[in-house]
Formats: C-alpha cells, structure tokens, sequence
C-alpha cells in the first residue's frame, strides 16, 4: 500500500520489519473506518493493515482530513478528495485483482459490500 500526499509519502513495501498486508481485508477496514469519518459520526480514524504494522491516522481539522504515517503528516484533503481518492484505488484493485479470488469467497463478499457502502457514501459528500 502506498499513500503519496502533497507533504510526504508512506509506504508498506521494503520496510523492516516488512509491513507487507492481506490487502483485501485490510482495504475493507480502511473503507469501514473511513466512512464514519467521512460521515461524521467521528473525529478520527485509525488504520492498521491486517497482519501488518503499517499504520495510517486520519484527523478532521479545520483545513480537512489530516492524514498521518508514523513519519508524520502526509496530506491535509477535503472531504470529497479523500472519499474519492481512496474510492477510485479501491476500485482500481476490485478492477485488478478481485477476480482471482473465488466468487463465493466471504473476503470477496466482503470487499464488494464495504466498496459498495464507500461508494454510496462518497457520492453524497
């Protein structure tokens, strides 16, 4: 996973020790917590990939959403930019890699229902 901001950037690959995640299940949390945030039914939103030590903090300040690594501040967003951001990679691993899981998978299932509730959010913001 690789978060580029306008200040800095973070990533999971190379790191030591290795921050490598189950991506799938990691960009259900993402989307899940990110939705409150983006809702506002809550101030912060932590992310830590699944089976990983890659960590991201999302803030609402009054300039946007901070967006924070354990390197520091990486991106202050709209709304709308971060809803669309994440919900365009979000689709863009459905779109690349979604298919090789089997088609009753529960993890698939999974991704699908949180990529849909993202996308209902997102449009409304």
């Amino acid at each position: 996973m690789i978060w580029q901001g306008e200040i800095d950037k973070a990533s999971s690959t190379g790191q030591n020790p290795d921050q490598g995640m189950m991506i799938f299940l990691s960009v259900v949390q993402l989307l899940d917590a990110l939705r409150a945030l983006l809702q506002g039914r809550s101030t912060t939103a932590s992310f830590v990939g699944v089976d990983s030590s890659f960590r991201l903090t999302f803030k609402t300040t009054k300039a946007g959403i901070s967006v924070t690594s354990k390197k520091g501040k990486l991106a202050v967003l709209s709304r709308a930019a971060l809803a669309a951001t994440v919900l365009r990679a979000a689709d863009e691993l459905a779109d690349a890699k979604l298919e090789a899981l089997p088609a009753h998978d529960g993890v698939r299932d999974d991704y699908t229902a949180a990529l849909n509730q993202f996308r209902s959010m997102a449009r409304a913001l």
